[in-house]
C-alpha cells in the first residue's frame, strides 16, 4: 500500500512566480540579480554626499511636475484678484498670477513650492561638496574621468536649470537678474544683440521669455540632466566605489556591505531623511517671497537684488570687474563685462579637464580604487583649497551690496577687497594648506614610529619626565603608511648613449617641472621605512 503526501506533490507557483518566470525569459532578470543584487557597496560617510544629490534631484522632479499643473507660462497681462489683499488690482503677467495662485489658493502650494526651491538649492550643494570630496580624495582618477565630466556637466546643466526656474514667476526680483543675464549678453562681441533677440523673443523684456525658460527648464535641462545622472550612476556601479585604503582593501576588491539588503534598506531609509529635512527647512524657512517684492517691471530694481549661491560667482565677477571700454571701428567693447564672460568658463574648462591634466602631468595610466587621505596629495589639496578660496570671495562679491548695507561698510571698499583678495586669496590659501598637510603627513610618521600620545607622564628612575605612547595597531599602521609616494620625474640626460643631443619638446620640460611641483621634496614627507620602525619597535634610541 503507498500513501501520497503534500510533499511529493508539485506545488502551483503562485502569481508572482509566474511573472518572474515570464520576465526572466524575456529580461534575463534571474541572471542580471544574481550578477549585481548582491554586489558590495564599501561604507563611509562621504558616500552619503552623492546621495544627498540624487534624492535632492527625485525630490525636485515630483514637485515640479506638482507645480506645473498650475503654473501659467505665459507674459499676458492679467489684473490680480487673488486671495493676497495688498495686490489686488495690480497688473502683473499671468506668470506671477499663477505663482501668487500657487501660493495662497492651492492646497499646500506654497509648501510643494518651497520644497522645489530648497531643493534645488540643496541638490547644487550637495554637488559641490560632492565634487570637491571626489577631488580632494583623487577620485577622478582612471578609470574615472569621464564620469568626472559627466558630474562636472549634471553641476553646470543645475546651475542654469536653476536659473531659468527662479526666473518663471516674472517677480520684480527675477526680472532682475534676468535684466543682468540680458547686459551680460549684450557685452559680448558681434553676436550679442542676435542672442538677446533670439532668447526674449525681440527687444527685452520682450513676451516670449517666460515661456521660453519654461520649456528648457521643465523639458530640455532636466532630460539631459536625467541621462547624465543615470549614466553617471551606470558608471559608479561599473567601475565600482573608491574605498580608503585599509586593512583587507585593494585596488581589486571591495569591503563593504552588499546591496540587498543592507545597502538598499539603508538608502531608502535615508531617502526620506532627506526628504524629510527639506520639508522642515521648507516649512520654517521662507524663500522667494514674490508677494513682499511685486511683479516685475523693466523701470525698477528690486532692493537687495542677488541670485541663488551657485551664481554668485559669475555675478561677483562682473560687479567688481572695473567698467573699461574699448572704442574700436565705432564699435565699443564693453571689457568690465566680456572679461567676466571669458574667465567664468575657462574656470569651469579647467575644473573639467583637471583629471585629464593631472594624468598628463603623473603619466599614471594605472586604474585607482583606492581613495587618498588629501593630507597624502598637498598640491592637489592645496589646488583645490585655492579654488574654493576663490570661489567664496567672488561670492562675496556678488553680494557686495548686502555685505556693506548689512554691516554698515564702504561699497568700494568691499569692491576693492574682493579685486585684490581674487589674486591673493587662493595664493595664500594654497601655501597654507599645503604646509598644513605637510605637517599632518609629520605627524602621522611620528605616530607610525613612537605610537599615540596617550597623555600619561612617566617618571623615569633618574627622574626625567616622559609621556607614555602607546602602540599602534596593524590596522593604524597599514592605513597611516597605505599611500604611495611617488619619484619626481627627470628629465633625460642631454645626450644618449651615442654621443647624440637628445631634443626635448618645451611640453615635457613643463611636465617634468610640473611634477616635481607635485612630487618634489617640499611636497611630500617621507614615510617611515620598515628599518627605522624596526628600529625604534625594538627599543633601541628609545626610552
Amino acid at each position: 500500500m503507498s500513501t501520497t503526501t503534500a510533499t511529493d506533490e508539485r506545488r502551483e507557483p503562485g502569481n508572482g512566480e509566474k511573472f518572474a518566470d515570464w520576465a526572466d525569459g524575456r529580461l534575463g532578470i534571474y541572471t542580471l540579480a544574481k550578477t549585481n543584487m548582491r554586489k558590495i557597496f564599501p561604507d563611509h560617510w562621504s558616500f552619503m554626499l552623492g546621495e544627498i544629490c540624487m534624492y535632492s534631484f527625485i525630490i525636485i522632479i515630483l514637485t515640479g511636475v506638482y507645480l506645473t499643473l498650475f503654473f501659467h507660462p505665459s507674459m499676458n497681462e492679467v489684473v490680480y484678484d487673488g486671495s493676497y489683499v495688498p495686490l489686488q488690482g495690480v497688473r502683473m503677467s499671468e506668470a506671477f498670477n499663477s505663482t501668487m495662485h500657487i501660493s495662497f489658493d492651492v492646497r499646500g502650494g506654497l509648501l510643494i513650492r518651497q520644497i522645489h526651491h530648497w531643493a534645488a538649492l540643496i541638490f547644487l550643494a550637495g554637488m559641490f561638496v560632492h565634487m570637491m570630496r571626489v577631488f580632494f580624495t583623487g577620485a577622478f582618477r582612471k578609470p574615472r574621468e569621464v564620469n568626472w565630466l559627466f558630474g562636472f556637466l549634471l553641476f553646470f546643466c543645475g546651475m542654469f536649470t536653476g536659473f531659468t526656474g527662479y526666473s518663471l514667476p516674472d517677480d520684480l526680483l527675477s526680472g532682475t537678474g534676468v535684466r543682468f543675464m540680458e547686459g551680460a549678453i549684450l557685452g559680448v562681441p558681434v553676436v550679442g544683440t542676435y542672442l538677446s533677440f533670439f532668447i526674449y523673443g525681440g527687444e527685452f523684456p520682450g513676451g516670449d521669455f517666460v515661456a521660453r525658460f519654461y520649456s528648457v527648464h521643465i523639458l530640455l535641462l532636466p532630460g539631459i540632466m536625467l541621462g547624465l545622472m543615470i549614466t553617471h550612476l551606470i558608471l559608479v556601479f561599473y567601475h565600482k566605489h573608491t574605498q580608503f585604503a585599509g586593512p583587507g582593501r585593494t585596488n581589486k576588491n571591495v569591503v563593504g556591505a552588499p546591496l540587498l539588503p543592507v545597502y538598499t534598506a539603508k538608502a531608502g531609509g535615508f531617502f526620506f531623511l532627506v526628504f524629510g529635512v527639506i520639508a522642515v527647512i521648507a516649512a520654517i524657512a521662507s524663500i522667494n517671497p514674490i508677494w513682499e517684492i511685486g511683479p516685475y517691471r523693466p523701470d525698477q530694481v528690486s532692493t537687495g537684488a542677488q541670485p541663488d549661491w551657485y551664481m554668485g560667482f559669475a555675478e561677483g565677477l562682473i560687479r567688481v570687474m572695473p567698467g573699461w571700454e574699448i572704442n574700436l571701428w565705432g564699435h565699443t567693447l564693453v571689457l568690465g563685462v566680456f572679461i567676466p564672460l571669458v574667465i567664468f568658463p575657462l574656470v569651469l574648462f579647467a575644473i573639467a579637464a583637471y583629471p585629464f591634466i593631472e594624468a598628463w602631468i603623473t603619466k599614471d595610466t594605472r586604474e585607482h580604487h583606492i581613495a587618498d587621505r588629501p593630507r597624502n596629495a598637498p598640491v592637489r589639496t592645496g589646488i583645490g583649497v585655492a579654488w574654493v578660496t576663490a570661489y567664496m570671495v567672488m561670492l562675496v562679491g556678488g553680494g557686495n551690496d548686502l555685505w556693506a548695507t548689512n554691516f554698515h561698510l564702504s561699497l568700494n571698499a568691499i569692491t576693492w577687497f574682493v579685486r585684490i583678495a581674487f589674486f591673493v586669496g587662493p595664493v595664500v590659501a594654497f601655501i597654507v594648506t599645503k604646509r598644513i598637510c605637510l605637517g599632518l603627513q609629520r605627524r602621522d610618521a611620528e605616530k607610525v614610529l613612537h605610537g599615540r600620545e596617550t597623555g600619561i607622564i612617566k617618571r623615569l628612575p633618574h627622574g626625567e619626565f616622559v609621556e607614555v605612547h602607546e602602540p599602534l595597531d596593524a590596522g593604524q599602521l597599514y592605513k597611516l603608511t597605505a599611500h604611495e609616494q611617488t619619484r619626481p620625474a627627470e628629465l633625460p640626460a642631454a645626450v644618449d648613449e651615442n654621443g647624440v643631443k637628445r631634443k626635448v619638446s618645451a611640453m615635457e620640460k613643463l611636465r617634468v617641472k610640473l611634477h616635481k611641483g607635485y612630487f618634489g621634496e617640499q611636497s611630500q614627507i617621507a614615510k617611515p621605512t620598515a628599518e627605522e620602525f624596526e628600529e625604534i619597535t625594538s627599543g633601541h634610541g628609545h626610552h
